[in-house]
């Protein structure tokens, strides 16, 4: 899409969030209240479908222009973990699954009559390390029954559907680590008490929990792709997730910015405003250079995933340089504010504790040191 559509996207989200301020979120964060006005919004727009091919009812964009929408989301002061999933789970599908899936699933996600907001991968003793996972997948007939258990699992409670990464194969019956790993589409409405979904308190509004699979019945038809090869489907939706992640903390960083940088520019002591002291202005305009080095490595990021690229080398570098960027931003904008940036009524703490989450999800900024030093420079594996 040319920069003038992205413009007018940047334009269009920004007016949707002004009627979402600072008082809704946090009314929203106090009662930790899923903010189902706001998603409605998102929805009706068409944005939460923004991935979703046209021939399905979605609008057929790319990974670029979902980036717009969630940047600009963040940057207005909103919270898209609210809503994010429903846009990188679909790698997933639309990279693996097959037709047949697609039509049965696409056209009521395009529509907002179904939510993908669920994405079942991380468990207690297996968080990073994926291929540790326990939750088993048995195949009897036509059916998996699923057993095992989740954490951190996002939106449970609001979704229609998750995606499921689950054994298929023990892990000592299988060659490669990642083999034996197969992904499904679990549709949620049908699980009955097979799913049990328990709340866990978090420093964030993000609807986290833990989930237990107690002989869930999956139909076979709704494995994604082949049996065993689920490792690889799920990065697909994996490296969409960081880039729109990144994406999400770019927002975060530049929220910061404009906010520190107005109020420099209005709050007076001694007589004089503070951004005219170097001590106030320099940290923003450094941690401002950040962000702005970040969205430079997201969008070429965004770029190669649109153009079919699979490597995880640029949803990692995007994820690690927006994370930390966002974070200084956000520790340079408690330094302006002072004492105000720790009152809930200007938004800075909230969005502080929110912006802390990309430092260790949904990988660790370690881990990603481990990628670009293992995958990209060549050097021996450190774990």
């Amino acid at each position: 899409m040319s920069d003038l559509f992205q413009e007018q996207l940047r334009t269009a989200v920004r007016a949707l969030c002004a009627d979402f301020g600072n008082d809704y979120w946090q009314a929203a964060d106090d009662e930790r209240a899923y903010p189902h006005e706001f998603v409605d919004a998102l929805t009706e727009a068409g944005y939460l479908a923004c991935l979703i091919p046209e021939e399905y009812g979605g609008m057929g964009l790319g990974v670029r222009e979902a980036c717009v929408i969630l940047e600009e989301i963040n940057r207005s002061g909103a919270n898209s973990g609210a809503c994010h999933a429903q846009m990188y789970t679909m790698g997933t599908l639309l990279r693996h699954g097959s037709d047949e899936q697609k039509q049965r699933w696409l056209p009521g996600i395009a529509a907002g009559e179904l939510r993908l907001q669920a994405f079942a991968v991380t468990e207690p003793d297996a968080g990073s390390d994926t291929t540790r996972i326990r939750t088993f997948a048995e195949r009897r007939g036509d059916t998996y029954v699923v057993r095992g258990q989740k954490v951190f699992i996002s939106r449970v409670r609001q979704s229609d559907l998750m995606v499921l990464l689950a054994r298929t194969t023990p892990l000592s019956e299988v060659e490669k680590r990642t083999g034996g790993l197969s992904a499904f589409l679990v549709d949620l409405r049908e699980a009955g008490d097979r799913v049990r979904v328990g709340p866990i308190d978090t420093m964030i509004n993000h609807e986290s929990c833990e989930v237990f699979f107690d002989g869930l019945e999956v139909p076979a038809a709704n494995r994604i792709g082949e049996e065993g090869r689920g490792f690889r489907y799920i990065m697909s939706g994996m490296n969409a997730e960081r880039i729109l992640l990144a994406s999400e903390s770019i927002g975060d960083g530049m929220y910061f910015i404009d906010r520190s940088s107005d109020y420099a520019s209005a709050r007076k002591v001694f007589g004089r405003a503070i951004g005219e002291n170097q001590g106030v202005q320099f940290p923003i305009a450094d941690a401002y250079m950040d962000v702005r080095a970040a969205a430079a490595v997201r969008d070429e990021a965004a770029r190669e995933y649109d153009a079919g690229e699979t490597r995880g080398h640029g949803p990692n570098m995007a994820k690690y340089l927006a994370s930390r960027a966002a974070w200084k931003a956000a520790n340079v904008a408690m330094d302006t504010f002072g004492g105000w940036g720790m009152a809930s009524e200007y938004g800075i703490e909230r969005k502080f504790r929110e912006a802390r989450l990309y430092m260790v999800a949904p990988v660790a900024n370690n881990l990603v040191l481990s990628h670009v030093a293992t995958h990209v420079l060549g050097m021996p594996r450190s774990f």
